[in-house]
């Protein structure tokens, strides 16, 4: 990736990448941003299917993003570390608090 790239990827996201115990990630900071803006955009999109299913099931927030966490479980394109990702930027895009991901 050329150092002038437009995508600021979190910390938060990078520490996917980095092995309890090591201070340097795994993947290389392209394959990181790819990685990054996948999983962002899916956060993204995931916000008004939450909303939609928050209404429709009448749940607590908790129930909703645990049914989205297990629907992207059997997804093979996430690993177990970007899905927590995913379901923690989702209520963070929500505005509902999330007390500690889930890995």
């Amino acid at each position: 990736m050329s150092d002038d790239s437009q995508i600021a990827v979190p910390p938060s996201f990078v520490a996917v990448f980095v092995p309890e115990g090591r201070t340097k990630p795994t993947e290389t900071r392209e394959v990181i941003a790819q990685r990054y803006e996948l999983c962002e955009d899916l956060a993204q999109m995931l916000v008004e299917h939450a909303q939609t299913r928050q209404w429709e099931l009448g749940t607590a927030q908790d129930d909703v993003l645990q049914r989205i966490g297990a629907g992207l479980e059997s997804s093979e394109v996430f690993s177990a570390a970007e899905r927590v990702w995913v379901t923690t930027r989702l209520a963070e895009l929500m505005g509902w608090y999330r007390a500690e991901p889930r890995r």
